[in-house]
Formats: C-alpha cells, structure tokens, sequence
C-alpha cells in the first residue's frame, strides 16, 4: 500500500513505546505517510500510561482502509507479561520475531511500503550467536554479502564493509567480492531511490593504508576492486587513509564513506553527528530503517527519550519513491 509504513515496536523494556508517543504528537510533519506499530496492543498502552503520553490508540488484527491519522493504530501481537518494563527473555524473543515475520510478510505482499524497527537488546533476546537485524534480514532473504548496513545522515552517510564481527576476523572476511557486492548495492540505491549518483569514498584497512605494499589488503583487494568498478562507471575514490578520511569532507564532497569495519567508519561519523542518523539496510525488497541509537534502559520511565532519530527516520521516506 502507497505511503503506509509499520514500526516495529521492538524491545519491550525500554523507551521505544516513549519514543513512538513523542512521534505520534508530530504526526504533522510527515502528512503524506501513513503509520501503524506492530507490538501487543496492551504493553504499549500500559507504557505509555506510566511514562505521562496520552494517546488515542486502537487495537487492529489486519491491514485495511482505515484512517491512520485519527488514532494510532496497534497491529496487536500476542505477548505474556506481569511487569510492563520487565519482560522475560523467552516472552519477548518470540514476540520480536513474530513482530518481525508479520512486518516482513505485509512488506513481501506489498502491503507497506517499508518498515521502520524500533531497538532491540540483541543479546538478552536471541543470545550470543544473533549477529543483527541487518544480517538477520539478508538472510531471510538471501542476499546475505550484498546488502549493506548504512548510517545515514543528508550531509554524509557511512557504511562499513563488516559489520557485526570481531576486529580479529575482519582481514579475513573482506575480498574483492564482497566489497564490490556492497558498493554496487550502494550505488544502485542512491541513483534509483534517492535520484543521484553518489561519491563513494573507500577507506583502506591498515594504519597508513600499509604504505601500499605489495602483500597489504590495499594492494591486493581494495586498489583492484576501485579499479574494477570505476570500469562500470561508478564513483569511487581510494584506498582513503582512515585516520584523516574525515577531516576534508566538506572539500572532498564525498556521499558516502565506507570502510572495513563497523568502528572504523561509525566512531567518527557518531563523533561528527551524534544521533541525528538513521539506519538503513539496502540490497532488501523492501526499504527497513532503523533509529541509530539503543533502548535506553537508563531512562525507562523518565520521558526524557529524544524522539529525533526515530522521527528522521519516518521522515525518510519522504525524500524516496515509497511506492512499493
């Protein structure tokens, strides 16, 4: 359906369901999309309640004409519970996934436009062997090594080649492959979603980008793929030392800079714009985004939750072609 976007209501002991009240009062600002939440009607209801939002909500169990702009719709998903802010892991494991395999099945039958996932605590909810949400999403759809997880801001945009995995593995993960995999999703997403070409800058992986040499990743995987790929006419610029690829990026003019690994890129870019990003998992059927921030646990209950990264993230698909 044109225009209609599901969040997610992600992890229940947390400031999601704050964050989620605090957007629907600015409801104003994105006036051409339409909203619902996926998540148990009840916990939402009993969250905001105990946070101070009053809002209008109404419980719904299918996607139909509806005004989504009167009340706040609640795409209710079962979910046990006594403490609403102390939920077992066991109860909100199957309760994430089944959010999630609701979202993903209206996303498949186009019947959103895309979805928006509020924070989960990865660890508490899947255990030690769950990578992430991007990850997690590739494979369900098998394009896992093609998508690419961007932190997205207007001004500049980071992606990193690896993304959830020890800094020991990294040498062992990147090839030319996988790297020209990632900047050709990049690339394919900028020119058809967001209607230009971007300027991808492709940092190396070594101190120095290892002076070159000729057994270092630089020269036998990074300065080939750019090669490659400016062949197919995309622009890419590197191997860009890592430790200054952020000083000159208002004269460098870069879209996008991309690197080896997740720190390497999302140290400096959060350093550079805090949380006023989004995350972005590109090379899906569907557009998934996501607020760059976690879930808060320190202020739970507080109303003090800045609801800007999950507003930018609605926001989004206003600058995109939403049509599914």
């Amino acid at each position: 359906m044109n225009n209609l976007i599901c969040i997610i209501a992600g992890e229940p002991n947390s400031i999601n369901s704050e964050l989620i009240g605090k957007i629907w009062k600015k409801k104003n600002t994105f006036k051409n999309l339409n909203i619902f939440v996926i998540g148990n009607y009840l916990l939402i209801k009993k969250q905001l309640k105990l946070v101070g939002i009053k809002l209008n909500i109404k419980k719904i169990s299918k996607i139909k004409k509806e005004n989504f702009k009167k009340k706040l719709l609640i795409y209710d998903v079962p979910l046990k519970f006594k403490n609403p802010f102390k939920v077992s892991s066991k109860a909100k494991s199957k309760y994430i996934l089944k959010s999630f395999k609701l979202a993903v099945e209206l996303a498949r039958k186009k019947k959103i436009s895309g979805l928006i996932n509020c924070p989960i605590n990865k660890k508490e909810t899947f255990g030690n062997n769950f990578i992430g949400i991007t990850e997690f999403l590739a494979k369900k759809e098998k394009v896992f090594g093609k998508e690419a997880m961007i932190i997205y801001n207007k001004n500049l945009s980071v992606c990193p080649i690896t993304t959830h995995i020890k800094v020991k593995k990294v040498s062992k993960q990147i090839s030319k492959k996988l790297i020209t995999n990632k900047l050709i999703t990049i690339n394919q997403f900028f020119s058809k979603k967001l209607k230009y070409k971007p300027k991808i800058g492709l940092l190396g992986l070594n101190p120095h980008n290892d002076e070159l040499r000729e057994n270092s990743e630089e020269r036998k995987i990074i300065i080939p793929v750019i090669k490659n790929l400016k062949k197919k006419r995309i622009s890419v610029h590197g191997p860009l030392p890592a430790d200054t690829a952020f000083i000159n990026i208002k004269k460098d003019k870069f879209d996008i800079l991309v690197g080896m690994y997740h720190d390497q890129v999302l140290s400096p870019f959060k350093a550079l714009y805090k949380f006023d990003a989004i995350n972005l998992t590109l090379g899906l059927p569907y557009i998934r985004v996501s607020p760059d921030h976690g879930i808060g646990r320190d202020i739970i209950k507080k109303n003090v939750a800045n609801p800007k990264s999950l507003l930018e993230s609605i926001k989004f698909f206003k600058n995109i072609n939403v049509r599914t």
